[in-house]
């Protein structure tokens, strides 16, 4: 039979053994990316948004742990928006930095390949992503995916901070943050002219070794 001092030592054990979600250090310095986005709103996204994220996914499995270790049932569903919202911005957020580069080039080879098969050309899986990313209401991404099934490059959006591959089931290659604080405080309410330049920046050698994984 399970007693109070049985229970708090399955909670420490499991709490333990998780390792805890930390914030990952951006593989540039938050000016790199100026004029297309500025050093205050990386900052801001990064340092704030991003750790939010992070602290409050901990929070929410550090809950989860003590409730399945005392069987609490409600309390294991009740706690499943704040996985999925903060376990997303946490996913979300991960990809974009890396999806990022003040030197990203353009595709090449295969992935250039796939997309004007996928497409006609890059151009126009350019607006198509922006197209699809600029109409996304309220917030949320946009997003360009590999379809595993279909064996094909997808355009695709997600609310709030829903996670790509969760929700649709299409591999994450580049995603696109339409969230306000993404691009308010320099864009301010003209969102289009934040995704058309944010290709600019856009990270092509991290795109296509995501592209690469994703054909494995």
């Amino acid at each position: 039979m399970f007693t109070s001092r049985n229970i708090g030592s399955v909670i420490r054990v499991v709490n333990a053994s998780r390792q805890k979600h930390t914030l990952p250090q951006l593989p540039y310095e938050y000016n790199a990316l100026e004029p297309v986005i500025s050093r205050e709103i990386m900052s801001l996204h990064h340092s704030k948004h991003h750790a939010t994220y992070v602290n409050n996914l901990n929070a929410a499995e550090e809950k989860l742990a003590q409730a399945q270790a005392k069987g609490d049932i409600q309390t294991v569903i009740s706690l499943a928006p704040a996985l999925k919202f903060n376990g997303g911005g946490h996913i979300n957020h991960t990809i974009f930095w890396q999806n990022l580069s003040a030197n990203g080039g353009q595709p090449s080879g295969a992935l250039l390949k796939a997309i004007e098969q996928d497409f006609g050309s890059l151009e126009n899986m350019k607006n198509q992503l922006a197209a699809s990313s600029v109409a996304v209401q309220g917030s949320g991404w946009g997003w360009l995916g590999y379809n595993k099934q279909l064996k094909k490059l997808q355009i695709a959006t997600c609310q709030n901070q829903d996670p790509l591959q969760a929700t649709t089931g299409l591999i994450p290659l580049f995603g696109i943050d339409v969230w306000e604080h993404a691009y308010y405080l320099q864009y301010k309410n003209v969102r289009a002219d934040y995704v058309k330049a944010i290709f600019d920046v856009a990270n092509w050698q991290d795109i296509s070794s995501r592209y690469e994984n994703a054909l494995k």
